[in-house]
């Protein structure tokens, strides 16, 4: 990637914005490393215009023959024989109403695919069938550096907008996992180590980052942020295998180096205190001794906050060093934080932010 195109690479919102305002008159291409969540865009755009009917098309399991076959059709009055051509439902050319048609993994399709789709991206059109005026149409490839075989040839290039997706730093990703129902351990993790969200473009060395993906190393599994978020999900069953068992699920998921360092956490972990305990007797429920532990609390209690404890947290919270009253003010001021209006309304909130001089609640929306 050229350092042009990492000066300008956009985050996904970003993305989403610029696939909103022009996706009906040109295709956007994103290109992206691997697991950094372009296919996320169809849900973000889906949940942002409902009238629009969400389609996903998956090129690196399409033949010619799944995008459209002949089917024989008739003349009105004549009675005359004709070939015209059905299309695939995925594409939802059949919808009367606008659709927006995520072209996942472009790259990857073989190159009679590839053509069959520039008229679509270009036109709109596919066989006899015209999309609505107003649906959307992107496509999505992963970056041709990481040697996983999406390299475009011009043609196909020249007929797209082509932007470029940059990766989540640690904070952008823990701030996005505390709205995701991402395990705290993990976001403990994130948070004592940016390298796991590194580019490999930025190390010559593979053994420099032994974390994450690089195209001149074998490793069966790395770290990104899509297999972040499967670890998650192996966290969260932690309580149903040995310690074995688990290290080798993470091992399969982000890495033998990667999991070997969570499970540290993990074990840290399991001497938090519980969040029934800080909700019973805030003033006594166990404060963690290192910071790893003390963040992960945090990170817990901003992703598991309900009103009915939010006083006892306060009480609670105000005991943890001043670094951890920090985490806790910057996590909810995160501008996707989900909970922020019920925690900017509670007046033991309001209270500490005057007595600490955090006019966070001067934020409020």
């Amino acid at each position: 990637m050229s350092n042009a195109q990492t000066m300008y690479a956009l985050n996904l919102d970003q993305i989403a914005t610029a696939i909103r305002n022009g996706g009906n008159k040109r295709t956007i291409l994103v290109q992206g490393h691997m697991g950094t969540g372009k296919s996320s865009l169809l849900n973000t755009l889906a949940a942002e215009l409902p009238t629009h009917t969400a389609c996903y098309f998956d090129c690196t399991t399409k033949d010619l023959g799944d995008i459209s076959i002949p089917k024989l059709a008739m003349l009105d009055g004549d009675g005359s024989d004709y070939v015209t051509y059905a299309t695939n439902e995925e594409l939802g050319a059949h919808h009367e109403g606008p659709i927006i048609l995520m072209i996942d993994e472009y790259g990857k399709a073989n190159p009679a695919v590839k053509n069959s789709m520039l008229r679509l991206m270009l036109e709109r059109k596919i066989g006899s069938y015209a999309l609505h005026p107003d649906s959307l149409v992107f496509a999505t490839t992963n970056l041709g550096a990481e040697g996983v075989g999406d390299l475009l040839p011009p043609h196909a290039r020249n007929r797209m907008t082509v932007v470029t997706s940059r990766k989540p730093n640690n904070i952008e990703w823990i701030e996005w996992g505390i709205n995701n129902d991402i395990d705290h351990t993990l976001l403990g993790w994130a948070k004592d180590n940016p390298q796991l969200f590194a580019s490999f473009e930025d190390i010559k060395d593979p053994e420099e980052n032994p974390y994450i993906y690089h195209p001149r190393d074998q490793r069966a599994a790395f770290v990104t942020p899509r297999s972040m978020e499967a670890a998650s999900d192996w966290l969260k069953q932690r309580e149903a295998f040995d310690d074995q068992t688990l290290t080798s699920l993470l091992m399969g998921t982000i890495g033998a180096r990667g999991a070997m360092d969570l499970m540290a956490f993990v074990k840290l972990a399991d001497q938090l205190p519980s969040l029934e305990s800080i909700k019973q007797d805030p003033h006594n429920a166990k404060v963690p001794d290192s910071a790893a532990a003390v963040c992960m609390v945090v990170y817990r209690a901003l992703a598991a906050l309900e009103k009915e404890w939010l006083d006892p947290w306060m009480d609670y919270m105000v005991r943890l060093d001043k670094e951890a009253q920090g985490m806790f003010a910057n996590g909810v001021r995160a501008p996707k934080y989900s909970k922020q209006s019920m925690v900017f309304t509670n007046r033991k909130f309001t209270d500490w932010c005057v007595e600490m001089n955090y006019m966070f609640a001067a934020d409020k929306k």
